[in-house]
């Protein structure tokens, strides 16, 4: 019989919210304006600027941003693109919307990073892509995907959703692909509630910015402006995938806060580190030389030893505990509309069948922190 925990529940992952962004909500409010329009402007240009990139577009959520990216980059039916299984299903699903074919290389065991390796002995004639994605915060080998898409002619995408604020070898996430999209839904690094965004090459990023405001060739705001609401055009058949104001707002301030919210997790997880340690079949992550995490995960390997599983450990610490925990992921070529993709991933099936992701968010404290610590040596004794 299991016994009830007494402290309230930690739950896995919880935004950091404050006055400021109510504040910028509130004026945007009382602005009239809530659309797509001046502060998704500011919001684009601050990440644009940062990031170091030609442009950005602001967007209604990294499934957007990933889509618009495939049907800028122009992949054509019977044209296939190269992606980890071990990621969430937006990217695939993007593909196959996209009228692309999804192909699954291997992991890196070390960093749960598509492999480069893997990755060139996957392409084929009918390779037109690479989706590489940044797993729980540390960049993948840029350098590598770098010169392995400009050798074979391909498009490289970094998925950053995990790794807004990350960087490896002096390279910011986001910065070296053709194009990057982000995440801003409500357990990333930083949250606008559900958003994301498109930044990279500018002639790709304007093809992704016209197809995702219906093909307009104006943006509601210049027609609300210098032209009439009337004067517009539609170039091509568009999509509906824009951000508005009221959510770019949150967006603003969430990102000035995004170096001390890193900060934070960077603090935890060095936590995790000192205190974990010496359990034994626990695999704690590993951080390359040269990269700065972003930490969106702390992602632990569970060795399965008797009755003590991945499975087994994440019910203890809910139902014993009450924390909460996460699996990141769910291979994507296990999930159904998946399973006829011909691929042999032992590493990935290893991972993540092991894998558990721990609470590791700017709104724990200290004593949330330590009560997961303390946990986990329960849990192990």
């Amino acid at each position: 019989m299991t016994t009830a925990p007494t402290a309230p529940f930690l739950p896995w992952n919880r935004p950091s919210l404050g006055p400021e962004e109510e504040a910028e909500v509130l004026d945007t409010l009382r602005s009239g304006w809530l659309t797509a329009g001046p502060k998704a402007t500011r919001f684009e240009q601050e990440v644009r600027d940062a990031l170091g990139a030609e442009d950005a577009f602001a967007v209604s959520s990294c499934t957007a941003a990933l889509h618009l990216a495939l049907l800028a980059a122009g992949i054509r039916p019977g044209e296939e693109v190269i992606t980890p299984s071990l990621t969430f299903c937006a990217a695939p699903n993007a593909i196959v919307q996209a009228g692309g074919t999804p192909v699954f290389a291997e992991i890196d065991p070390v960093t749960y990073n598509l492999d480069p390796a893997a990755a060139g002995e996957a392409i084929t004639p009918q390779t037109r892509a690479i989706v590489v994605m940044h797993y729980g915060g540390q960049p993948c080998d840029l350098v590598a995907f770098r010169k392995l898409a400009d050798e074979h002619g391909l498009l490289l995408i970094e998925d950053a959703a995990h790794a807004l604020h990350a960087r490896r070898d002096g390279a910011r996430a986001g910065s070296v692909g053709d194009l990057a999209v982000f995440s801003f839904y409500a357990n990333k690094v930083m949250t606008t509630g559900e958003g994301g965004m498109i930044a990279g090459r500018s002639d790709l990023v304007q093809k992704a910015r016209l197809l995702g405001r219906h093909g307009i060739d104006t943006s509601v705001w210049q027609r609300h402006g210098a032209r009439s609401t009337a004067d517009y055009e539609v170039m091509v058949p568009g999509l509906k995938y824009t951000m508005p104001d009221i959510t770019a707002a949150v967006g603003l301030q969430q990102f000035r806060k995004l170096p001390d919210f890193t900060a934070r997790r960077a603090q935890i997880a060095a936590a995790y580190d000192r205190s974990l340690a010496g359990l034994p079949g626990l695999r704690l992550p590993t951080v390359l030389e040269g990269v700065r995490h972003g930490w969106f995960l702390y992602p632990v390997l569970i060795d399965p030893v008797r009755s003590r599983t991945r499975d087994t450990v994440a019910d203890t610490l809910r139902e014993v505990h009450g924390i909460g925990t996460s699996v990141h992921f769910k291979p994507v070529h296990q999930l159904g509309t998946y399973r006829h993709v011909e691929c042999h991933l032992p590493v990935t099936d290893h991972i993540a069948a092991r894998q558990l992701s721990l609470p590791c968010y700017p709104a724990m404290s200290s004593t949330d922190v330590q009560r997961v610590i303390d946990a986990l040596h329960a849990v192990w004794s």
